[in-house]
């Protein structure tokens, strides 16, 4: 790994003080609006608009639900509405107007039997992509797939197999829906185990075992071929993977690298919407990192039966910067103004970040 010179910067713009644990924070498209959602001392779930105005963040709207909330996204939402798709503490899954917060589009009140840990949504907002579906992955060790258009019950369900053991899923994301009809679902679970189903097959794709949990995984675009996959676990690893050739004994090429400065988890990793081969991993330190990775030359060759296998490029670690005094639990970028980026910590703020010279990469 190496590092860049003439490095590009990670800078903290604004920084605002929460009453609440932020779970998750998520930049409304073609605004200067992120939403921040988690739980309050009470145990009731919160969700806070804000808007970028004169340096600082300034307060839009703020709703309060029985449940706290454990995660988000904006995956899902139909174009030209800002609508929300949540997890709670207590198995629901739920699909919010932004507008109108007082009872939700969509729910799904006995999604999981236990606590929802993550939710990724893909195709709301494009055509030809497939159906605007949302994954959930719980603590009961399944993973399940609903269609915002069908009743409350899902349309897929990844669960355990008879006799096997019952794993915490940590971290679900849709990818490889380039048509109407593929799509596939990566899901990361505590034992570090890494599975990625086919959703058109219903079968397991490919399967590994990353040896420290799996605590965050991204496509690099869920609307293409699937292409790479990134997956933070616990320890500081980030694993790149080449999702191009399927090798029947090896696998899928990977390559794994160490985040800097500490075995603290990485608890999010984001690649940038306007560059799909750069990323941000954020740590258990409150550092940010921004990666670059490089293709070889060629991204397959053959062995001695002539069966294809991948073959990994590298990675560069371009730029870290401790930006919070404890664990950044959630991250996202700006879809519409390159290096401009929110993020949550657990010392209770959300900040707005700055990452420049993206457009030199």
């Amino acid at each position: 790994m190496t590092i860049s010179s003439d490095k590009p910067q990670i800078i903290n713009h604004s920084t605002l003080s929460l009453d609440f644990t932020p779970h998750s924070t998520a930049w409304l498209p073609r605004t200067a609006r992120v939403c921040v959602v988690g739980e309050s001392t009470r145990g009731t779930g919160q969700v806070h608009v804000y808007e970028l105005h004169r340096g600082g963040l300034q307060l839009v709207s703020k709703s309060e639900t029985p449940a706290a909330f454990k995660c988000a996204t904006l995956g899902a939402s139909p174009l030209g509405r800002q609508c929300m798709a949540t997890g709670d503490m207590k198995g629901e899954m739920a699909v919010w107007d932004l507008e109108r917060m007082d009872v939700p589009v969509y729910r799904a009140a006995k999604a999981h039997e236990g606590v929802v840990n993550a939710v990724d949504a893909c195709a709301g907002r494009t055509v030809g992509c497939g159906a605007p579906e949302i994954a959930t992955a719980s603590r009961d060790g399944c993973v399940k797939v609903w269609d915002i258009r069908q009743k409350d019950s899902p349309v897929a369900q990844i669960a355990p197999q008879r006799g096997e053991s019952t794993r915490d899923c940590w971290t679900v994301a849709f990818g490889n829906s380039f048509n109407n009809d593929d799509r596939w679902v990566a899901a990361g679970y505590d034992n570090g185990d890494l599975k990625l189903f086919d959703l058109r097959a219903m079968a397991v794709v490919w399967e590994t075992n990353l040896k420290n949990g799996v605590v965050s995984v991204q496509f690099d675009r869920w609307d293409i071929k699937a292409n790479k996959l990134v997956a933070g676990t616990l320890e500081a690893g980030i694993h790149v993977f080449d999702l191009r050739t399927l090798h029947p004994e090896q696998g899928f090429a990977q390559l794994r690298e160490t985040q800097p400065g500490s075995n603290a988890t990485v608890w999010a990793v984001k690649h940038s919407p306007h560059n799909r081969d750069l990323f941000v991993a954020s740590s258990g330190q409150g550092a940010l990192s921004l990666y670059k990775y490089n293709y070889p030359n060629a991204r397959s060759a053959k062995d001695d039966k002539d069966r294809a296998y991948g073959v990994m490029g590298s990675l560069d670690l371009i730029q870290s910067a401790t930006v919070a005094e404890q664990p950044i639990a959630s991250f996202d970028w700006s879809p519409d103004k390159q290096g401009l980026c929110a993020y949550t910590a657990y010392d209770q703020t959300v900040r707005v970040g700055i990452v420049t010279k993206l457009n030199q990469l």
